[in-house]
């Protein structure tokens, strides 16, 4: 039961991924920059986690300081894929799109987790887990099909 809500959480982010897709698309369509489209996006982010903070959180700006350098750069992997997306959504389609920025994820998941790096705990490369991320990088060419 513990780990319901995460789970609730991350498949409900991976619903607003969906919806984020398209949305930056047509916003770089519309304005003809994936670049300009990305900075719109994350304003918006950027305003909406302003509010959150100042409204519920409030944790002192000073505490990041206690984060690793690598800790500081999450927002620009965030850029990349806001405008990789924006770019390709409208070009491979958004299914296409996003089963191969999902096989890249757990790709990088599970070696990221194998070596335990970037502050993770260290869950070893399983056959199972292997099988598993075989089976999405064959869904991503039947999806492609």
């Amino acid at each position: 039961m513990a780990a319901f809500f995460p789970l609730l959480f991350a498949a409900f982010a991976g619903l607003c991924v969906a919806m984020q897709s398209p949305s930056n698309a047509m916003l770089a369509r519309s304005t003809g920059s994936i670049w300009f489209a990305s900075l719109v996006s994350f304003t918006g982010g950027v305003t909406l986690l302003l509010a959150i903070w100042a409204l519920f959180d409030r944790t002192p700006v000073a505490m990041v300081r206690q984060a690793p350098p690598w800790a500081w750069i999450g927002g620009l992997y965030g850029v990349v894929f806001v405008a990789a997306v924006a770019y390709a959504t409208p070009r491979l389609g958004l299914a296409v799109t996003l089963t191969v920025t999902l096989a890249a994820q757990l790709s990088m998941a599970v070696v990221l987790d194998h070596f335990g790096w970037l502050g993770l705990k260290q869950e070893p490369v399983t056959l199972t887990r292997l099988a598993g991320l075989a089976l999405v990088v064959a869904g991503v060419f039947l999806v492609r099909r």
